[in-house]
């Protein structure tokens, strides 16, 4: 597949969950195209679509270490998506890659992303956390900012503050994460 190939289908109208799929495939066959189709999630986002995004999160739910030849890059551009439809995606992949960072101390993730872009992050998932966005993008940003709190110790104050003000109005699915997000707040503080 070339980049062009790869554009076309993007921008071939809706895409079903089969061609998302198989799309995936196909990309994984062709890991240059990555960066590619990344480029394209930031197009398809000042055009109102999505198709990109949605496959770029399921790649990165395959193979997420497809990110990190342009990992910096990509952090960087997070703070411009303006599209719910963009944003969610986006916000999965970035909880993706702090679970591969902080969890699992991935040596790769560790190496690929520089201190000045978990900044970043850190900028981006608490302008979702805390913007008006929909509730899975708040789920997935909670998250990140729980790991991006073992490195910078002021996040987790800010946090536990945040979601003991928020979670009684939130709904199923933010109190549920944030219940979960609660209990291990408080667990690091004993």
């Amino acid at each position: 597949m070339t980049e062009e190939q790869l554009r076309q289908q993007l921008n071939s109208g809706r895409l079903s969950k089969e061609r998302i799929i198989g799309l995936v495939h196909t990309l994984l066959e062709h890991p240059q195209l990555t960066k590619t189709l990344w480029l394209e999630v930031l197009q398809q986002d000042k055009e109102g679509e999505f198709n990109a995004s949605w496959v770029f999160d399921h790649l990165v739910r395959k193979r997420p270490t497809l990110v990190l030849p342009f990992v910096n890059d990509f952090i960087g551009n997070l703070k411009n998506l303006q599209s719910e439809s963009c944003i969610r995606p986006m916000a999965h992949s970035c909880q993706l890659l702090t679970e591969a960072y902080f969890e699992k101390k991935n040596p790769e993730y560790l190496r690929a992303i520089s201190n000045e872009s978990l900044e970043e992050l850190v900028t981006v998932c608490f302008d979702w956390f805390i913007g008006e966005h929909k509730v899975a993008a708040k789920v997935f940003a909670m998250t990140c900012l729980y790991h991006l709190g073992t490195r910078f110790d002021w996040i987790h104050p800010e946090l536990l503050q945040i979601l003991q003000d928020t979670i009684a109005s939130g709904t199923a699915g933010y109190q549920s994460r944030g219940k979960k997000i609660l209990a291990k707040l408080r667990e690091t503080r004993s």
